[in-house]
C-alpha cells in the first residue's frame, strides 16, 4: 500500500537526531513548542552509534589491557589478551542502551519522531521521503527548522571503504579482529586515538601524515608528548607523506605514499585506515533552493545564534563547521531551540573544550598564549609539569603538564591546555573558569583535594601568579 503525500505542520522541525538535533528537539519541546524530529538512520547520530561512544569503549578496553601489561614495575604480573569479538559485543550493548535512551527521552518530552530523509521544498516546507518500499512521503510546514545532519568521513581517491582492506573510522570500530599490521592515514585526533588503541590491542601500527607532526592543529609541546608516548607503544610515523594508492599482494596489501616533491614509498599492511577528516552531510537538503550559503568546504555558515542566512532556519553541530564536537553540537542545539522560542540565547565559543583520548589524553579550552597575544591581551602563563604531581607519580605517569593562560593585568583566565591522564575531565574546571569570568586568584584560592590530578590546575594558577609551592615559579 502506498501512502499518499500528506501535509502536517509543526512549530519546530529538527532534521537529524544526533547530539545537536535531539538536544534541540527536547529543549524546544520543553519550551512548549510543537516539535518534530526527522532521522533517517539511528538516534544519537554518528557520535553515539559510530564515533565517540564506541571509540571510547574500544579505548577503555585496550587501556585496561595495556595497563595490566605494564604493571610489573608495581609488582603486578599479568599477560592480558584482547578478544575483539567480545569487546565489540560489549561495545554494541553500550551503544544500544544509549540509543534507546535517546529515543525514550524524545518521546517522554513530547517530541514527534519521524523516520525518513528531509528535503527543503521552500522556506517553510520540507518533504520527508520514507525509506521503506511503498512507504511514500509526507510534507511538513514549519515555523522554525534546525538542520543537524552531521558529517561523514572524507574519502581519499583510490581508497574505497567498500573494499575489505580499506577502513573508515566506522569500520575500525566494528572490527572483530586485530590486524597484524595496520597503516593509518592521518595523524589528527581520530587517527591518533585509533592508532593508539590498536597498538595497545597488539597491532603493529604505522601512521602516515602529510603535515609535519601528529595532532598538527595543536601546539608543538602537546603534540610532542603524544607522539613520544605513541612511539613508546611501537607506533611508527611517516610525516610529509600522503597516501596515493593501494594494491593487493600475496601477504596482504601495499600502500603507496607520496611526498610533496613526488617521492614515493611503499608500506605493507593488512588493513589501511583512512582518517583524514570529515565533511558535512547536506546533499539531500537542497539548501541552495533556500539561498542558504555554505563555505568552500560545504559547511553551513551561521551566526552566534546558530542562524543561517534565513533567520528562522538554524544549523547546529558538524554541519555548521569546526569544531566538530558532540558537546559543541549539543550547546548549539540548546541555543537554536532557545532562539526559536524567543528566549535570549547565544554561544560562547571560547568556553567550548576539546578532548583527545590518546595516551596521555589532551584537553584544551579557550585561547593559547599565541592566540591571546594576537587578540590584544597581555598573556601570562602558568605551568605545572606532571612529574611534580604526587598523584600522577602514584599512577605511574610523569609525561605531560597543565598550563593556564590568563590576562596579566586582570588575571582573567583565557585558556588552558592539559596533557595528562583524565585531561578530558580536568579541562572542565578551566572551561568553567572562562565561562564565569574567574581569575587566577579564584582558582589558586580554591582548595583542591590532595592527592589528586586536579591539584595541578591550582598549581598552574599559582605558578602564573609567581606563588607556586611545588614548582619553580615562572
Amino acid at each position: 500500500m502506498v501512502v499518499g503525500d500528506v501535509m502536517t505542520a509543526t512549530d519546530v522541525l529538527v532534521i537529524g537526531g544526533g547530539p545537536g538535533g535531539y538536544t534541540a528537539a527536547i529543549r524546544a519541546a520543553q519550551h512548549g513548542l510543537d516539535t518534530t524530529l526527522v532521522e533517517r538512520d539511528a538516534y544519537g547520530g554518528t557520535c553515539l552509534n559510530y564515533g565517540c561512544i564506541p571509540s571510547k569503549a574500544l579505548i577503555t578496553a585496550t587501556d585496561l589491557a595495556h595497563e595490566a601489561g605494564r604493571a610489573e614495575e608495581m609488582g603486578v604480573h599479568a599477560d592480558p589478551t584482547v578478544d575483539m569479538r567480545t569487546l565489540v559485543e560489549w561495545k554494541d550493548g553500550v551503544v544500544d542502551q544509549l540509543t534507546g535512551g535517546v529515543e525514550k527521552l524524545c518521546k517522554a518530552n513530547g517530541v514527534n519522531l519521524i523516520e525518513g530523509t528531509a528535503t527543503f521544498v521552500d522556506e517553510e516546507t520540507v518533504r520527508i521521503a520514507h525509506g521503506g518500499e511503498g512507504q511514500g512521503s509526507e510534507s511538513i510546514e514549519f515555523d522554525h527548522a534546525i538542520v543537524a545532519t552531521g558529517s561523514r568521513p572524507i574519502t581519499l581517491p583510490g581508497f574505497d571503504v567498500e573494499d575489505d582492506p580499506v577502513w573508515s573510522s566506522r569500520d575500525a570500530l566494528a572490527a572483530d579482529a586485530v590486524p597484524d599490521d595496520l597503516l593509518v592515514v592521518g595523524a589528527g585526533y581520530i587517527g591518533m586515538e585509533l592508532s593508539t588503541a590498536f597498538a595497545k590491542a597488539g597491532a603493529d601500527v604505522a601512521v602516515v601524515e602529510m603535515l609535519e607532526d601528529a595532532l598538527p592543529t595543536y601546539e608543538d609541546d602537546i603534540a610532542r608528548v603524544v607522539r613520544d608516548r605513541a612511539e613508546d607503544l611501537g607506533i611508527e610515523f611517516r610525516f610529509g607523506e600522503g597516501a596515493s594508492e593501494w594494491r593487493e599482494t600475496d601477504d596482504g596489501i601495499e600502500v603507496v605514499t607520496e611526498t610533496a616533491d613526488g617521492d614515493e614509498s611503499v608500506y605493507g599492511a593488512d588493513r589501511v585506515l583512512i582518517a583524514v577528516g570529515r565533511e558535512p552531510v547536506t546533499e539531500s537538503l537542497e539548501l541552495e533552493s533556500l539561498g542558504i550559503e555554505t563555505d568552500e568546504r560545504g559547511f553551513v555558515e551561521t551566526d552566534d545564534y546558530a542562524r543561517t542566512d534565513l533567520e528562522h532556519v538554524f544549523a547546529v553541530g558538524d554541519v555548521a563547521g569546526e569544531p566538530m564536537l558532540a558537546h559543541k553540537a549539543s550547546a548549539e542545539g540548546l541555543v537554536a531551540a532557545g532562539v526559536a522560542a524567543g528566549e535570549p540565547a547565544a554561544l560562547d565559543h571560547q568556553a567550548i573544550p576539546a578532548a583527545v583520548f590518546t595516551d596521555p589524553e589532551v584537553g584544551t579550552v579557550g585561547l593559547t598564549e599565541a592566540e591571546a597575544a594576537a587578540a590584544g591581551f597581555d598573556p601570562v602563563v602558568g605551568t605545572m609539569p606532571l612529574r611534580a604531581s604526587g598523584r600522577a607519580l602514584t599512577m605511574g605517569e610523569s609525561d605531560g603538564f597543565v598550563r593556564l593562560v590568563a590576562d596579566e593585568g586582570t588575571g582573567f583566565v583565557l585558556g588552558g591546555q592539559i596533557v595528562a591522564p583524565e585531561a578530558s575531565e580536568l579541562i572542565a574546571e578551566v572551561g568553567l573558569a572562562i565561562e564565569m569570568g574567574a581569575t587566577l586568584e579564584d582558582i589558586a584560592d580554591t582548595v583542591h583535594a590532595h592527592p589528586t590530578l586536579s591539584e595541578a590546575v591550582m598549581e598552574a594558577a599559582e605558578n602564573a601568579r609567581g606563588q607556586a609551592i611545588h614548582t619553580l615559579n615562572r
